[in-house]
């Protein structure tokens, strides 16, 4: 921003060494090596590796250990709606995570998508679907995340026992690390799941298994090798393997929910799990209702029950040997068996709110890096999840990509920080910025934003040095903080012409010249403005300069918040009227209404700004209070009745009413 006063503020003493210190990067999760096959893995995952959140990214069980399992983490995130594209990218030796949005129907009938190491295909929201068609992972195949699809209708009318066609929903031979999660199979011609020939290191939860004969089979050698979690998952209108488990070193299935299996009469084949051969199995809170032979095991192998419940169910429940304690491998969390059936079935399938979450570090070293990776044109959300640490770069999201969460994952905002130390001498105004959003619809929480420029280190001919800018429409902040002096923050828009919005709530300003500014409707509520000494015993600075456009009645709006202060008493100004390039239809417009205001605030606190007078501005001050809230005759008061129609809703409505603070 132009047209400043010079300034010159007292330095926070070892600002930089403090930040530096006490919010060093933390270091990137350590992940063990792959051990040697059919072996146990060498450590067990620790707890904090293990996430509670039903919604999590992060592979558990099983897929979780001897490296993990990231899918394409790290690769471009691409988005396909045709069998062409999905073909190409499943396939490619890179990295990828595949957005599947909408049905793609696979041709010829029952063919094979082959699904290549190091990917993630995950359906947007509960629209992705792959109709009458495979996902094959060929031998070799490791590291393969397969999220919220729904894979159906390959079945072939008369070939209920699937002997003349193998059109399974997934097929894996011989693979390794891979994590089946949230998708729902039914109608296949063969089976749903078939996970072969020595597959390792797999984990297959919240998945639903539904209207089929064969459900879901491990095994099919003689080897003793894979390690298997089965968690969460409904087996329902499903008359075998479910699953059944042939010669599996270690097998843990629970929380699972059987019901409703198809009866035809069949004395033999219709079952709800089997340990086989000389499978290790333990079953734990699981749930069978209407259930032909619940749990079986031959007499090599072994089964662990224990918490389960079983209603209106006939057949074998063997259980003998000793099997395995899971709890040596991974930390996990039960449900009480009597919640499954409610709780799978509402959380089991393909579920909107998960998406594609994205991890600095992680899947991506950088905050930029993960930007970088969101596909132009991103119409679901996705959440770039930013590890505590402190970020030394700058950030820039580009119109191109909106619908853009970026969330700090720290128990406190000043946990994740994103700091650049860049004057706008060394790349003008916009150039300074440490974050620049250009993009709609983008949400940060959690977070701080930083310019440490140290304006006492070298001589300019100007001292502003941008936290953040934002020229997008529909910008939330929250929980957020933005640190700096001259111009910490600008809420602008793409012209003078265009309205932008941006609401902040429970967050965290400071700075001492203009620090809040700009041309976009802005909504500060509940939080803290701290409006920092420069040393002087008669000005110490300005708030706010907006340059709301003449047309648009809403500029910035300070509502419920607290502003402080380290200046004397009567020195530092509520705000002035910034006009740009002396654009005269750039008319100011702030209202300070329910607010704490400090002694620091003059009793005259509107000022003037490069000839333009604060009295032809849009200033005005609602019910404020504190020491800095005397009345006095510069200080235009709002009227009740005008105050009906200034409130944040006004203020962020726009033409699509549009309201964040709705959802708090």
């Amino acid at each position: 921003m132009t047209q400043h006063l010079r300034s010159k503020r007292l330095q926070r003493p070892g600002s930089g060494k403090v930040l530096a210190a006490v919010l060093g990067l933390v270091a990137a999760l350590s992940l063990g090596t792959i051990g040697q096959a059919g072996a146990a893995p060498a450590e067990k995952a620790p707890a904090d590796q293990v996430r509670a959140d039903r919604w999590s990214d992060r592979a558990h069980g099983f897929a979780s250990l001897a490296g993990g399992t990231t899918g394409g983490a790290g690769g471009k995130v691409v988005t396909v709606t045709d069998q062409a594209a999905l073909a190409a990218y499943a396939a490619a030796e890179e990295p990828y995570v595949i957005r599947v949005s909408g049905a793609i129907a696979v041709e010829p009938f029952g063919s094979d998508i082959v699904v290549a190491s190091n990917k993630t295909i995950i359906g947007v929201g509960d629209t992705g679907e792959i109709v009458h068609g495979e996902l094959h992972l060929n031998p070799g195949t490791h590291n393969v995340i397969i999220r919220n699809l729904t894979i159906r209708d390959s079945y072939v009318e008369g070939d209920w026992d699937g002997k003349t066609t193998d059109f399974d929903a997934i097929q894996m031979d011989t693979a390794d690390h891979v994590w089946i999660d949230h998708n729902r199979f039914e109608h296949m011609g063969d089976g749903l799941l078939d996970i072969r020939k020595d597959s390792q290191y797999v984990t297959v939860s919240y998945n639903q298994f539904r209207s089929h004969n064969k459900a879901f089979g491990i095994g099919w050698t003689t080897d003793v090798l894979t390690q298997i979690t089965v968690d969460h998952n409904w087996f329902t209108g499903t008359k075998q393997r479910n699953p059944s488990a042939d010669n599996c070193a270690y097998a843990h299935l629970y929380n699972n929910y059987l019901s409703a299996q198809v009866a035809d009469g069949d004395p033999v084949w219709t079952y709800g799990n089997w340990s086989r051969g000389r499978t290790r199995m333990v079953i734990e809170n699981s749930y069978y209702d209407r259930v032909q032979h619940p749990y079986q095991a031959d007499a090599t192998a072994e089964l662990v029950q224990r918490g389960s419940i079983l209603r209106n169910t006939t057949g074998r429940t063997d259980a003998w040997g000793t099997a395995f304690d899971p709890r040596s491998f991974y930390d996990y969390r039960l449900d009480p068996a009597a919640a499954v059936p409610a709780l799978v079935s509402r959380l089991s399938g393909p579920q909107q709110r998960i998406g594609v979450t994205l991890h600095v570090p992680g899947h991506y070293p950088t905050v930029q890096a993960a930007v970088d990776a969101v596909p132009d044109g991103n119409t679901v959300p996705v959440t770039i999840a930013v590890a505590p640490g402190t970020y030394r770069a700058k950030v820039y999201i580009p119109a191109t990509k909106p619908h853009l969460v970026l969330q700090g994952t720290g128990q406190d905002r000043s946990d994740t920080v994103v700091v650049h130390d860049t004057p706008a001498e060394y790349g003008g105004s916009t150039g300074s910025a440490t974050v620049r959003i250009a993009a709609d619809d983008v949400t940060a929480r959690h977070l701080t934003f930083s310019n440490d420029f140290d304006e006492a280190t070298v001589e300019l001919k100007g001292e502003q040095a941008l936290a953040m800018k934002t020229t997008g429409d529909r910008i939330v902040f929250e929980d957020t903080a933005f640190l700096g002096n001259q111009d910490t923050l600008m809420t602008d828009s793409p012209r003078l012409d265009v309205i932008s919005r941006v609401y902040i709530r429970d967050s965290y300003i400071e700075g001492d010249v203009d620090f809040v500014y700009g041309r976009a409707t802005t909504v500060i509520d509940r939080s803290v403005i701290r409006a920092l000494s420069r040393g002087s015993d008669s000005n110490n600075g300005y708030i706010t300069a907006a340059s709301t456009w003449t047309g648009n009645p809403y500029g910035f709006l300070i509502t419920r918040s607290r502003i402080v202060s380290d200046a004397p008493d009567r020195t530092f100004h509520l705000g002035r009227p910034w006009h740009p390039g002396g654009e005269p239809a750039a008319v100011a417009q702030v209202l300070i209404r329910d607010t704490e205001l400090p002694a620091a605030v003059k009793t005259s606190p509107w000022t003037d700004m490069s000839g333009f007078s604060w009295q032809d501005a849009r200033f005005a001050e609602y019910r404020n209070r504190g020491p800095g809230a005397a009345p006095s005759a510069d200080r235009p008061q709002l009227a009740a009745a005008a105050a009906r129609t200034y409130t944040v809703t006004d203020y962020l409505r726009g033409t699509d009413d549009w309201a964040p603070h709705a959802r708090h």
